[in-house]
């Protein structure tokens, strides 16, 4: 049988393995969660999707600490993309592909039928290919148009190598202390005028460093 040609024949094997190991990195890490109770609660309760949003380098964690729950996450259609949508699929999440730059993309269109079908959602949106930190203006639009609240997440770890990419990449160290979870949720009014976005933009970046910080110096986390 032919396999796709955008998809290697050592895909399957790399995913499996890139699973397995996140599954026994984060087994090994002692884990503080804020934030995640209460919003396991609010679901519980029939709360609706909402959008979590965190920095492209911090994501490793919370694919461990989030994992088997469901969330659709936007990842790129680049190669690394491919890698990467493998991994988290077998860590139980799902996956629209696409990219996160304009708010009518197809990854966006893809993003809202998960969450009209109940899951909730999950958008780095510095990512893929930065600049690191910034948020862009796509986020505000599915957030406007979908009426979901932004729960800026984050997660820090007291020791971590940092890989050379060109998000300064995180990976949590063995056996170090993690903490992941949320800060308040911001919500982006429905049918926002097209003057606003650049504000609510600011905003939701401002909450994301703002929670990532406080994470940081939480777990003593080396500059």
């Amino acid at each position: 049988m032919r396999r796709a040609p955008d998809r290697p024949w050592w895909m399957p094997l790399a995913t499996a393995s890139g699973a397995l190991l996140v599954r026994l990195l984060g087994r090994s890490w002692r884990i503080e969660l804020v934030g995640v109770a209460e919003r396991d609660a609010e679901v519980a309760a029939g709360a609706g999707p909402c959008i979590f949003v965190f920095w492209h380098a911090r994501l490793l964690p919370l694919v461990f600490t989030h994992r088997k729950r469901g969330i659709a996450v936007l990842i790129s259609r680049s190669r690394d993309g491919e890698l990467i949508s493998g991994i988290v699929e077998r860590m139980g999440f799902v996956t629209a592909r696409g990219s996160s730059s304009r708010g009518a993309s197809e990854g966006m269109l893809d993003l809202i039928r998960w969450g009209e079908r109940g899951h909730d959602l999950a958008v780095t949106p510095d990512g893929p290919r930065g600049p690191a930190g910034q948020v862009r203006p796509g986020l505000v639009h599915l957030a406007s148009r979908t009426g979901y609240p932004i729960i800026p997440a984050a997660a820090a770890a007291r020791a971590a190598t940092v890989l050379p990419s060109w998000d300064r990449f995180r990976v949590p160290r063995p056996f170090t202390r993690v903490v992941a979870g949320y800060g308040e949720p911001v919500r982006v009014p429905r049918d926002l005028d097209a003057g606003a976005v650049e504000a609510w933009r600011c905003r939701i970046e401002q909450a994301i460093e703002t929670l990532t910080r406080a994470f940081a110096r939480r777990v003593g986390e080396a500059p």
